[in-house]
């Protein structure tokens, strides 16, 4: 941590107001969300507690290139998943952050989800910038046409090869796999995002993931103020100048109210 990083208020219901003065105060808001948002969607947070990750070794999109074993049990862990992705609607959090993006106050939404709740709620496309990708869709590796989600798990079910696209080539989930280097143009707009806001706010995200951990960061150490809502500690908790601690579905929209 730098030496800007400033101790944590004491008393949650000061923070909270302080937060809010923060907000009401501010013209170019950076959002910045992980898997806390969604949780109260239903869609569990795979790297937290008792999360698949913890049970399940993934697997690296290395692997998943060239081994058609790795391919499989890959798109058997989408099969696995989905249902609750496809079960999912936007919470009071997404929504929170569609009637910011409304008043005007909104300068970009930067996530590490793939499940398109924001896009869901509302949130201009313009506005959101989802550096893992989505996990609605498919894309083909070599004509890169996305095809729904649900169409390439139904070709999976119905035979267990993985599914190929109408040109022959494989499909992958339209996602960031492990091992698999971000979207250069997403993170560059991410992180010229963080030069040109004037607050940003980390909600449901324990920031351990790099680079999208980062986004938060550069804007911390550009001077600007640095919110923290996450039910539990993050790896910034030290350099917020406020951090909440609950359910982000319930103190996001009375944060940005």
């Amino acid at each position: 941590m730098t030496d800007s990083c400033k101790p944590l208020a004491l008393f949650m219901d000061k923070d909270i107001e302080k937060a809010r003065e923060l907000v009401r105060g501010s013209k170019r808001i950076l959002i910045f969300t992980g898997a806390g948002i969604s949780t109260g969607s239903g869609i569990p947070d795979y790297r937290g507690p008792g999360g698949v990750w913890l049970k399940r070794e993934p697997v690296l999109y290395q692997e998943f290139i060239a081994s058609t074993k790795s391919k499989v049990e890959y798109w058997r862990y989408k099969a696995d998943t989905f249902p609750a992705f496809q079960a999912a609607v936007p919470n009071a959090a997404h929504k929170a952050i569609v009637e910011l993006e409304k008043a005007g106050r909104l300068l970009a939404l930067v996530t590490q989800n793939i499940d398109s709740l924001h896009r869901a709620a509302g949130t201009h496309t313009d506005k959101l910038i989802e550096l893992h990708g989505s996990g609605l869709y498919a894309e083909c590796l070599d004509c890169f046409a996305w095809v729904s989600m649900a169409e390439a798990l139904a070709s999976f079910k119905a035979d267990g090869a993985p599914p190929l696209c109408s040109c022959g080539g494989w499909l992958k989930p339209a996602v960031v796999m492990f091992g698999e280097p971000l979207e250069r143009e997403h993170l560059v707009k991410a992180f010229k995002a963080a030069e040109d806001c004037d607050l940003v706010i980390s909600a449901g995200s324990s920031l351990a993931v790099e680079p999208a951990a980062s986004v938060p960061m550069a804007a911390k150490a550009g001077g600007k103020f640095y919110i923290i809502v996450n039910r539990g500690p993050t790896a910034h908790d030290k350099c917020a100048d406020i951090k909440l601690d609950g359910d982000v579905c319930e103190i996001l929209p009375a944060l940005l109210s």
